[in-house]
């Protein structure tokens, strides 16, 4: 359990993990043979009563790497052109390098000792990252090798829901469909999703967790 002085900071409320949200689209589901084509990661913070707030935000389109398979199905859902020069894109190294930079600096300010990715199904997610960190020879890669934050699961404890979309609504979180499905937008719903998450817990009494010889009802009853 936290130290009373360390329960208002991301490190005591999270175990020494520093969360990162993170959204990929991509032109497949095989994370080592299909295209990566847009990530993005927003950060979080706790202000001093405790509370968490989405923070810093990065966004990427990115190329394809050599070799990469671009299924049509994933392309028609998630709607991205990867030919399309007004993207924009940058090789995987080159967004993974950025995020990683963010991240790492925000570990070390905030007294971390890991990043853990946050996303709604996040296996996909992070098997994606992880699979493009290797592809680009990235070191120091700051985020936990199989350990995630899923929003999914979450939601469907606290709200019910599991689709993105329903459990920001049930949540009171708005959701514009006509923009799902671009990274920056999905994950900045999902960063705003677990901060309600994490901030409901708190509301409902469930954090600080109670000592463990003081019963959580006050020992009434």
């Amino acid at each position: 359990m936290a130290e009373l002085d360390d329960v208002n900071t991301l490190r005591g409320r999270f175990r020494g993990f520093y969360p990162v949200v993170i959204d990929i689209e991509s032109a497949g589901f095989n994370a080592a043979t299909d295209a990566l084509l847009e990530i993005a990661a927003v950060t979080v913070n706790m202000d001093d009563q405790g509370w968490l707030v989405p923070d810093q935000c990065l966004h990427f389109h990115v190329e394809p790497f050599p070799g990469a398979q671009l299924q049509p199905e994933a392309l028609a859902f998630n709607g991205i052109d990867p030919t399309n020069p007004l993207r924009g894109a940058v090789s995987e190294y080159e967004a993974l390098h950025e995020i990683f930079k963010m991240v790492r600096k925000g570990i070390k300010d905030r007294g971390c000792n890991r990043a853990i990715i946050v996303a709604h199904n996040a296996g996909f997610d992070h098997g994606f990252l992880m699979a493009a960190a290797g592809r680009a020879a990235l070191k120091r890669n700051p985020f936990h090798p199989f350990a995630t934050f899923d929003t999914a699961a979450l939601s469907g404890l606290v709200l019910g829901q599991t689709v993105l979309a329903k459990a920001c609504a049930t949540g009171g979180i708005e959701f514009d469909g006509g923009q799902a499905h671009s990274a920056l937008y999905d994950t900045e719903r999902t960063a705003e999703l677990f901060c309600e998450l994490v901030n409901r817990w708190k509301r409902l009494g469930g954090w600080p967790v109670p000592p463990v010889d003081q019963p959580a009802d006050g020992g009434q009853g």
